[in-house]
């Protein structure tokens, strides 16, 4: 490969703003995606799926969402608009290449050496991973789950609609936004418990009139540097009033963590056996990074060793879509672009750092 080239692993949101960034850096970006389409897990979130943002607020750099700026985009659209973005970035220069599964990331004289699921192997003096997470979706492990007999067990990674999931009575685990939008969903049609182990937090979505994320800019919350929080705090429940109103009203039920799993029951605190047809785990993911595992990259618990981006053990490495990578909006449509442009032009200096050295 030339060596202006950089490497992205995934052409979800996160790999599209780097190939976006690097263009803008005079450099060539690869665009390596393990699926047939350039638009990330998307595809894959569950069918009722709608952004918590309106579309204003949920483009990457250099074009717009269109169609209504305060709507809130259904998953189709989100899809539909990366497509699109990935399109324009290859009549711009990038090259994309799906069906590419990465399964190794080695150091090489120069950069690195990445291997294929195929055996095609690829050089480049950079590299950025930004496959995401949702590959790794977290199973905690709670008291009776692996021997739970009531009905299936599924993470919210393989939820796609109610259809999904058999029986009366569905257990749903988690306190985000998904667990809640899941759970709001099934309990028309299902009865439902929504189990947590702190009560849930609802934030009015449109507070004074406004979507949330407006006051977000205004107040530089998305801005706020990681240094100033470095414990995250757990992410609330957007709410129109809709979530809110149905659990007043009974339509689904939240209860602290059941105490275990008993063959196909739940054990409550206060001792009380509830006979339960399923479970759904809306308990989130941790970054999906195998192809970096042998490297020295990742800690003990596969996590990124890195800083705002950057490897802390390997010059030229670079990581895009963390949570709270630099802000609170790192791993989202609206911020991850200026996240891409601080790692890419580091990379990029890098980059001419090679280069240079190479000429003389």
């Amino acid at each position: 490969m030339p060596n202006d080239s950089i490497l992205i692993v995934g052409a979800g949101q996160s790999g599209l703003a780097a190939a976006h960034a690097a263009l803008e850096q005079g450099l060539r970006p690869v665009l390596l995606e393990a699926s047939d389409r350039p638009a990330g897990s998307w595809p894959r979130y569950y069918d009722s799926l709608t952004l918590f943002s309106p579309a204003r607020y949920s483009s990457l750099p250099g074009m717009p969402f269109g169609g209504d700026p305060e709507r809130y985009p259904h998953r189709d659209e989100v899809v539909a608009y990366l497509e699109r973005y990935a399109t324009a970035l290859v009549e711009r220069g990038a090259e994309l290449r799906t069906g590419s599964r990465v399964s190794a990331v080695k150091p090489s004289a120069g950069g690195f050496l990445v291997r294929l699921a195929d055996g095609q192997e690829w050089t480049a003096p950079a590299v950025i991973a930004a496959s995401g997470s949702f590959g790794r979706p977290h199973r905690p492990g709670l008291p009776g789950l692996d021997t739970f007999t009531g009905g299936p067990v599924l993470h919210a990674a393989d939820y796609r609609s109610p259809a999904s999931l058999p029986g009366e009575h569905v257990v749903v685990v988690g306190a985000g936004n998904s667990a809640v939008q899941i759970a709001y969903e099934l309990a028309a049609e299902r009865r439902v418990t929504l189990v947590s182990r702190a009560p849930i937090r609802f934030v009015e979505q449109r507070p004074l009139g406004r979507d949330l994320h407006f006051w977000f800019r205004v107040t530089g919350f998305d801005r706020l540097p990681l240094a100033r929080a470095q414990m995250p705090p757990p992410s609330p429940v957007l709410d129109d009033g809709r979530y809110r109103r149905a659990l007043r009203e009974g339509r689904y039920v939240r209860r602290a963590m059941f105490t275990r799993l008993d063959g196909d029951h739940a054990i409550w605190s206060d001792g009380r056996r509830e006979r339960v047809d399923a479970v759904l785990l809306a308990t989130g993911y941790l970054p999906d990074l195998p192809y970096l595992a042998d490297m020295g990259a990742l800690d003990a618990e596969g996590r990124p060793r890195q800083r705002r981006g950057l490897s802390l053990s390997h010059p030229g490495l670079g990581y895009l879509g963390l949570e709270w990578q630099r802000t609170p909006s790192s791993n989202t449509l609206r911020g991850v672009g200026a996240d891409a442009r601080r790692v890419v032009s580091t990379l990029a200096r890098h980059v001419r750092e090679i280069r240079q050295s190479a000429v003389t």
